[in-house]
Formats: structure tokens, sequence, C-alpha cells
């Protein structure tokens, strides 16, 4: 069982071997799952496995989360949509890689933008923006990168307008995960198979 953040972190590089890119390993090593999950899961932190937050909702396998992360392959100064931010582990740790950035995360879920909230108070970062909606805030304009942490069961519309051109957005859609790019004007699709996620409201 693995008992610290390091170990999880290792476990990442060296067993899973999906952690590679030097920023998202420090961040991985600089944000402590811990801060982002139940009291009742403490002694859980660091298996590799989805953690329930509230309202059916989870704290994503942290193999996922890294996998997504190197697909996404957010820059210092990007500028990020967090769809889905739940307990926002996933919204720290671009924070932390984009901290010349900005990140915009979004959560439907009232008491969970709160229990976000209360987690991010654990560090002291100036880039994060929550908002409480089930729509993309207004006046953001386009994002270099977009994350989405629950599963679509098509490619959203309204998403693909707001990634910037040679953008990249991570999302997953039925049981698969999809890299999508915008390049030249036009929708690139790569699909990595075999997913969970919770429905996409």
């Amino acid at each position: 069982m693995l008992k610290t953040n390091d170990e999880l972190v290792e476990y990442l590089i060296n067993y899973r071997k999906v952690l590679k890119t030097p920023s998202i390993i420090d961040a991985f090593k600089s944000i402590d799952r811990i801060d982002f999950i139940n009291k009742r899961d403490k002694e859980k932190a660091y298996e590799d496995h989805p953690l329930p937050i509230a309202h059916y909702q989870t704290i994503s396998q942290p193999y996922t989360v890294a996998f997504m992360l190197e697909l996404l392959q957010a820059k210092e100064e990007s500028v990020i949509l967090d769809v889905g931010c739940g307990s926002c582990y996933t919204t720290a740790l671009l924070a932390k890689i984009a901290n010349k950035g900005k990140v915009i995360g979004v959560e439907i879920i009232q008491e969970l933008v709160e229990f976000c909230k209360n987690n991010l108070k654990k560090y002291n970062f100036d880039n994060i923006e929550i908002y409480n909606a089930d729509k993309i805030p207004p006046n953001e304009g386009e994002f270099d990168r977009i994350l989405v942490s629950a599963s679509a069961t098509s490619l959203p519309e309204e998403l693909i307008d707001v990634l910037k051109e040679n953008g990249r957005m991570v999302i997953p859609i039925n049981s698969s995960i999809f890299l999508i790019q915008k390049i030249d004007g036009q929708i690139l699709k790569e699909e990595f198979y075999g997913f969970a996620f919770v429905p996409l409201k």
C-alpha cells in the first residue's frame, strides 16, 4: 500500500510509467492528493483508484489524472479551462504547471464548489478562478488547454468553439479518453480506450 505522496509519484513514474514530463512530475510532487479527499478516506489517499467525494462524484484515479495531464501538455503560460473540477485536485495540478497562466474551474454542484475552494485554501495559488456553473464563464475568451473530468456522450461543440488554434483538449467520451487538437482550423482526434468516468451533466 502506498503511504505517502512521494511514494505515489514514484509509483506513477517507475511502475505505471505514465508520468514523464518534468513540469507534470513537479506538480504531482507539490500537490498532495490527501488534501483533496474526504477525511474518512485519508488512509486511502495514495491508492491508485478513484475515491468518492460527494453527490456520487469522485476524485479520479491518480493514473488516469496523470495520463490526461500528459496528453494535455499544459505550458507555463497556458490559459486552461477545467470542466467538472470536483475536488479541485486537477485544478491545483494545472495551476502549478501553468504558474504564469490561469486556470478557470467550473463545477455544477454547489457543495463541490465549496469543497473545492476549501481544498485550495491549503495552497497559495493566485492563478485560479472557480465558478459554480454548467456553462463556460462569460468573457473568458479562448483557452490554450481544456480538461474535462467527466464523460460526455459526444464532443461538445461549445468547447471546440473556445479552444484556441493549436490548442489541446482532453475529454472522456463514453469509455474512452480523447485528445482533441485544433490545427489549421481542423479538429484532430485521437482515442484511448478503456476508462470509466462519472457522466458529464
